[in-house]
Parts: structure tokens; sequence; C-alpha cells
């Protein structure tokens, strides 16, 4: 979805990806295969991808990655960050 998936380089895809966890061995930069390992590996885990959380306000201080984190995180105004 946007992201270029040159299999490598150590900079974040142009586009659609925010991650910003560059180390990560199933971000789009180091695997060639865009965004889908990561998603199914947080769908297996009940997680929410890191990039999701990215533009939302106070995400940084978050408890975790469940949906649950999530959805309290948006529900306690967490609000888009650059409104």
């Amino acid at each position: 979805m946007g992201a270029d998936s040159n299999g490598g380089g150590g900079k974040a895809p142009s586009g659609f990806c925010t991650c910003e966890n560059l180390s990560c061995p199933l971000h789009p930069s180091r695997r060639g295969a865009g965004c889908t390992p990561c998603i199914a590996k947080n769908l297996r885990l009940g997680e929410i991808p890191n990039c999701f959380f990215n533009p939302v306000e106070g995400s940084g201080s978050r408890a975790g990655d469940g949906f649950e984190d999530f959805a309290r995180l948006v529900l306690e105004g967490g609000g888009r960050r650059g409104r």
C-alpha cells in the first residue's frame, strides 16, 4: 500500500509507512514484503501495529499494543497529532 518493497536500505519506505522502528525484522524496508508480515504478526497476537498508534496524541506513553490499549487511548482524548 504505497510502501516500497525494496527489501532493505535501512530507511522507512516512502508513502504509507510511518513506522519508525527500523530495527524490527518485520519492518517493510527489511523484508521486501510490505506491511503484510507485521500486520499478520500483530493480528495473531491480538495487537495493533505500531504505525496505527503513531498519529494518536499521547501514544508514546501507552500501556501496550492491544486493541483495548488503542481504543482506550483514542477514547481518552488522544486525538490526532497535527490537527
